[in-house]
């Protein structure tokens, strides 16, 4: 969009080019501190409508710039799906922050950062707080303290953390969903060892999924386990290891697994994992598959 200045007042003529493109003349002469100004005015009197000719002339301004501003918009997505919670910079924002880092941390990043992870799982609380990142809040870690942890542990509605004193040492580490191979699930994790341990073990899952399901079974991915949930959705008990909206559930014939050979487990927060075979569950170990929540069989 141009401007004329001449007699009369200022004449808008709807004429657009790409404002980077403007020669350097122009963005620098009383012409363009002029078109700025009315860009700005017309943009607060019709803040509804989108106009080229005000984004330019707020784009000498308003750049938007570094790492914060990327991991603040990673963090508006996250509270997006559910999981942040407060306004903006509150301290529940801070704390779900530094959860859901420490979350990616244990699971998956420990040997990329040379963290001490211990076969169990277990870090020091106090290696974490060395760390040289920022949480998705965009808050070092280094400035939150051993306090801090124990809140988003505390916090954490799925129960994903574990804490550990040694030695007065205090550690922490997710109960399961690693793809870090330093762990050991013998030492994670507790053998479920008969079918009346676990009366309910179901994964759950999407329609858009069955069809690779039922010729592959199914595998674990990355991940070291495939996850079960010890009970449905909608169980006060349940907490973790399905999520919420899923739409197809699948039910292990815990005891046909256990007779042939596979190997279960429980986590601390009470989520069924086992490795399969070869890292697949292979499908002549579903009992049954239903949609959720109408609950109506599926054949497979």
């Amino acid at each position: 969009m141009l401007a004329s200045l001449g007699g009369g007042g200022p004449r808008i003529f709807r004429v657009y080019s790409r404002a980077c493109l403007l020669p350097l003349h122009v963005a620098s002469s009383p012409l363009h501190t002029s078109l700025r100004a009315l860009a700005a005015a017309m943009d607060n009197t019709n803040h509804h409508k989108s106009s080229p000719f005000a984004a330019f002339a707020r784009s000498g301004t308003s750049r938007s710039g570094g790492r914060g501003r990327g991991l603040e918009m990673k963090d508006n997505r996250e509270r997006s799906r559910g999981r942040g919670s407060g306004s903006s910079g509150s301290g529940n924002d801070k704390i779900d922050a530094l959860g859901r880092l420490l979350t990616r941390i244990l699971r998956h990043m420990a040997s990329e950062l040379n963290l001490s992870m211990r076969s169990d799982g277990y870090v020091k609380v106090q290696d974490l707080l060395e760390l040289n990142m920022k949480t998705f809040a965009n808050i070092p870690l280094r400035s939150h303290t051993v306090d801090d942890i124990r809140e988003a542990v505390r916090k954490d509605n799925k129960q994903r953390f574990s804490l550990l004193e040694e030695n007065h040492e205090l550690f922490i580490r997710a109960n399961q969903g690693h793809t870090v191979t330093t762990v050991e699930t013998e030492r994670l994790l507790k053998p479920i060892l008969s079918a009346e341990e676990v009366p309910v073990c179901v994964h759950g899952t999407y329609k858009k999924n069955l069809k690779s399901i039922l010729e592959y079974g199914l595998k674990r991915m990355q991940r070291l386990h495939v996850h079960f949930s010890c009970g449905l959705p909608t169980d006060g008990e349940v907490v973790s290891g399905m999520r919420q909206n899923v739409n197809v559930l699948i039910f292990l014939d815990v005891r046909k697994a256990l007779e042939e050979g596979m190997k279960l487990y429980m986590s601390e927060n009470r989520v069924i994992l086992t490795e399969g075979f070869n890292g697949v569950v292979p499908v002549k170990y579903f009992e049954r598959i239903e949609s959720w929540p109408d609950r109506q069989p599926l054949p497979f």
